[in-house]
This record gives C-alpha cells, structure tokens and sequence, in this order.
C-alpha cells in the first residue's frame, strides 16, 4: 500500500470528528488497486494515478470524497452524484454506511485506474 507519512501527519493533526470512518476510507482507496498514491493537496488528502482520481472535502457531518473527473470514470457507479461538467462526489454519514458502500469505492477506484492504463472497461 502506498501510504505516505505526510498524509499520515495529516490525520494525526486534523482531529476530524470522522476521523476513523475518513482512515478507513482511505485504506480502501489505497487497498482497491496499487497503482493509487495519495499526497497532501489543497491541504487535505488526495489520491491519484496519472492525474488526481479523488480528493477528501473536509465536512464534519459526511465523509465527501470528490472525484475530479467522475463524469469521465468509465461504467456505471451509483454512489457517483451530481451533474457538473466533470466533478462527482461520493458521500458516506458513518463507517458503517461506508463498510456498506465499500465494494462501490473500489469499482469507481479500479475503473479509473484501468482506464488511466488504457486497459478495456469491464463488460
């Protein structure tokens, strides 16, 4: 897994009231494909292969996960929402409904990373 102590600091300092149910979203991000890495930009975490796939949307009552070009993400994902040119967001009220909606952060996840490698889309 790709963790990086600065992000890891990150944490450390936030004092999120969120704060495990973010860490776990984050260990999914990271576990769903190796390729992903994660930085600190626009002062929180933000998780990327070739080019910034999503970024945590500080909020204190949902985790936010912004997906900077979801519009684009190759298939069908749900959980995706909004209808701006190329922005989307996933949002999850606790740990329990992110457990829930795990298998969903992972498609939207591989699918970014598979297209970014030029792999097919799944069928």
């Amino acid at each position: 897994m790709n963790r990086n102590p600065e992000v890891d600091r990150w944490f450390d300092q936030a004092g999120h009231p969120l704060d495990a149910a973010m860490r776990r979203a984050r260990e999914i991000i990271l576990g769903a494909d190796g390729r992903v890495t994660e930085s600190i930009k626009w002062k929180t975490p933000t998780f990327a292969y070739q080019g910034n796939i999503v970024s945590f949307n500080p909020s204190k009552h949902v985790i936010s996960l912004m997906f900077h070009r979801g519009a684009e993400i190759p298939g069908t994902h749900p959980r995706l929402e909004g209808d701006g040119r190329l922005a989307r967001t996933m949002r999850f009220s606790d740990l329990e409904q992110l457990e829930a909606g795990r298998a969903d952060l992972e498609a939207v996840i591989r699918a970014w990373c598979d297209w970014k490698a030029g792999s097919p889309a799944p069928g």
